[in-house]
C-alpha cells in the first residue's frame, strides 16, 4: 500500500522518454528499450571498438552494447546516470550486456572487472562513480571480482567532452597509475566506462593497468560515439 501511494504521487518515468513506467516496465519503457540503437559489437572480433585501439595498445577484445549519438536516447540515459543519479540504468544495462558477453570465446577469460576511476574530487563532487553499477552488474553475471582500488586517477582533470581529440590526447597522459600486488599479476583485466568516444581515457587507464606483470586487457563500455 505503501509502495502504491508513493507511486500514485511520485510516479516512476522512463530514463529515457520521461514517460510514466506501466507495470513490469523497469528504468525504461518497452518503447525505448525496442529503440535503442545496440551495436552488436561482441559478435565481430575487428568492430569499430576494437579499431579504436588498433597500434596503440595490445587488448583482448573491445566492444560496446550501444550506440551513442547526439540529442538520442542514449544520451539520455547516460546523462541520466552520469548526472540525475539514476544509477540504476547501469544496473540494467549491465544486467543486459552481460548476457551478450557470455557469448565471447577468449583465448583467456576475464578474471577482474575494473572500472575507470574518479579523481576523488570529482568523486566528491558527484558522490558517484557513474560506472560503478554497470561493472557489478557484469562482475556479478560473469562471476568474477570486481576492483576498484588497483586503479587510480592521480590528476584531476575537468570534463573532457568539449576537447578535441588532440587536447583530450594530452590531457589524458599520465593521469592514471596502479596499486597492485603479487595476486593482481597475469590477470585479464575488463575496463569499463559509460561512453568510447576517440578512446583516450581507455588507453591512458591500460597503459597504467600494462604495468602490472602478466596483465590483459579488455574493454567494455556502455555506448560509442557513432561516428
Amino acid at each position: 500500500m505503501f509502495n502504491y501511494i508513493i507511486d500514485l504521487f511520485f510516479p516512476k518515468v522512463c530514463a529515457g522518454c520521461h514517460t510514466i513506467l506501466i507495470t513490469n516496465e523497469t528504468v525504461f519503457c518497452t518503447n525505448c528499450r525496442h529503440e535503442l540503437p545496440l551495436t552488436q559489437y561482441h559478435l565481430d572480433p575487428k568492430n569499430e571498438a576494437v579499431k579504436k585501439f588498433y597500434g596503440k595498445i595490445a587488448i583482448e577484445h573491445a566492444s560496446a552494447l550501444l550506440y551513442f549519438n547526439k540529442k538520442g536516447i542514449v544520451q539520455e540515459l547516460i546523462h541520466n546516470l552520469k548526472y540525475k543519479g539514476h544509477e540504476e540504468i547501469g544496473t540494467v544495462l549491465g544486467n543486459w550486456y552481460v548476457e551478450d558477453l557470455k557469448e565471447l570465446v577468449l583465448e583467456t577469460p576475464f578474471d577482474v572487472v575494473i572500472p575507470v576511476p574518479l579523481h576523488p574530487k570529482k568523486f566528491r563532487e558527484r558522490g558517484y562513480n557513474q560506472v560503478t553499477t554497470f561493472g557489478k552488474a557484469l562482475s556479478k553475471g560473469l562471476n568474477i571480482t570486481y576492483n576498484d582500488a588497483i586503479l587510480y586517477r592521480k590528476k584531476y582533470s575537468k570534463t573532457q567532452s568539449k576537447k578535441n581529440l588532440i587536447g583530450r590526447s594530452d590531457n589524458i597522459e599520465d593521469i592514471f597509475d596502479v596499486y597492485f600486488s603479487e595476486e593482481n599479476q597475469n590477470k585479464h583485466f575488463l575496463i569499463v566506462d559509460d561512453v568510447l568516444t576517440t578512446g583516450a581515457t581507455l588507453e591512458a587507464c591500460s597503459k597504467a593497468l600494462l604495468k602490472i606483470p602478466g596483465a590483459k586487457i579488455s574493454i567494455v563500455c556502455m555506448a560509442m560515439a557513432n561516428s
